[in-house]
């Protein structure tokens, strides 16, 4: 039975970094309360929380305790204890689920259950040595990119190897990742890569926001670029996929699916994000509603909004390295729309905030061209 919360109810939000910040301001705009759980005391989204507990991720008890005081429970990011969160499903209302959060949380699993879905991923198998490594690019050639199983993100936790003799020269390098459960996948020579937000209700209806085109730099999103430069044949096979994986994962809430592109223009899914995804930040200003906002209808029993997007839109992210900057790209765009997340310590690499612009096609390949030197920094 559907149970619908009516604002003044109390959102549950596992995880206070930005993309929790950002579900708390989209919920309170509602109408309702939101309570944030985070181990780090100077968490970001505890400044818009109504109340929030500092409480270690692998804490059972405190996790559990937080969930009796809420009326519905939600998480910002999958690098959490899945176990944990299972167990509480089964005793509080988490209509978010745990399914695909369990499934991404391991890459092999992920691989494996996409391909069992009939969704396109690269070819891969689980490794433990070199010799493994070895073998799977005997049948698949080099390129081989080698991931940690778990816990990565923004590029970190994962190599690429180019041929043998470079797998050799960086033996204690590969030794050394391949500590922890790894898998080697086929290198895929994409032409760019895409990404859409998927949405679905507890009433079981679904819907995409579009799909927007991405471009990243050392490893971590640099630009999101909406509506993508894909056919409709390829938003119509985008969209496919995603309502497999998303009924299948019997989604609550909004899941961010990234793709290659490739060279024939035929699609792989790259990686799943079951919860709000940086590549739809865009979505707050340049749609009717928003990624975060689609996210609370969603777990608060609410139907979901029909989806339609103003103009197009450009999303640039923000590094530490770019704070010292914002004086100059305030004047330099003064169109943006700025969002800066108030993370403390501007430290290289980690993301602070990001910014929007909307206009014309021709306006982005503008902008794209104009973002060189943020660009370069990054």
């Amino acid at each position: 039975m559907i149970k619908t919360l009516l604002p003044t109810a109390t959102i549950g939000i596992i995880g206070a970094g930005q993309l929790g910040k950002m579900l708390a301001q989209s919920a309170q705009k509602m109408g309702y309360r939101v309570a944030m759980f985070d181990p780090n005391a100077t968490s970001c989204g505890f400044a818009v929380a109504d109340w929030h507990t500092v409480a270690d991720f692998n804490d059972a008890d405190a996790l559990l305790a937080f969930a009796k005081k809420v009326d519905v429970l939600t998480y910002e990011f999958e690098n959490i204890n899945g176990e944990i969160l299972q167990t509480l499903h089964s005793q509080t209302n988490l209509p978010q689920g745990t399914k695909l959060l369990l499934t991404s949380q391991d890459r092999i699993k992920e691989k494996t259950w996409l391909a069992s879905l009939g969704v396109p991923v690269v070819n891969f198998a689980e490794v433990q040595a070199v010799q493994d490594i070895e073998n799977f690019a005997k049948s698949h050639g080099y390129p081989v990119i080698i991931k940690t199983a778990r816990f990565g993100y923004d590029g970190k936790g994962q190599m690429k190897i180019d041929s043998q003799a470079e797998l050799l020269a960086q033996q204690a390098e590969v030794e050394k990742l391949l500590q922890q459960p790894c898998i080697a996948e086929a290198f895929c020579p994409f032409e760019f890569e895409v990404s859409v937000m998927v949405a679905r209700d507890q009433h079981g209806s679904v819907d995409f926001f579009p799909v927007s085109q991405n471009e990243h730099c050392k490893g971590i999103l640099f630009t999101s670029s909406a509506p993508a430069q894909l056919s409709a044949e390829q938003v119509a096979n985008v969209q496919e996929y995603a309502r497999k994986i998303a009924e299948n994962g019997e989604l609550v809430g909004v899941c961010g699916i990234e793709f290659f592109v490739k060279k024939d223009g035929g699609l792989v899914v790259n990686e799943l994000a079951p919860r709000p995804h940086n590549s739809g930040h865009y979505t707050m200003e340049s749609c009717n509603v928003s990624q975060y906002d689609q996210h609370i209808l969603a777990i608060t029993g609410r139907a979901l909004q029909p989806i339609y997007q103003h103009r197009p839109a450009l999303m640039v992210n923000l590094l530490g390295q770019h704070i010292a900057d914002l004086p100059e790209l305030f004047n330099r765009y003064p169109q943006a729309m700025f969002h800066l997340y108030n993370k403390g310590d501007a430290k290289p690499q980690r993301k602070m905030g990001h910014f929007t612009l909307l206009g014309s096609e021709q306006d982005k390949a503008e902008w794209l061209v104009s973002l060189a030197d943020v660009k370069e920094k990054f």
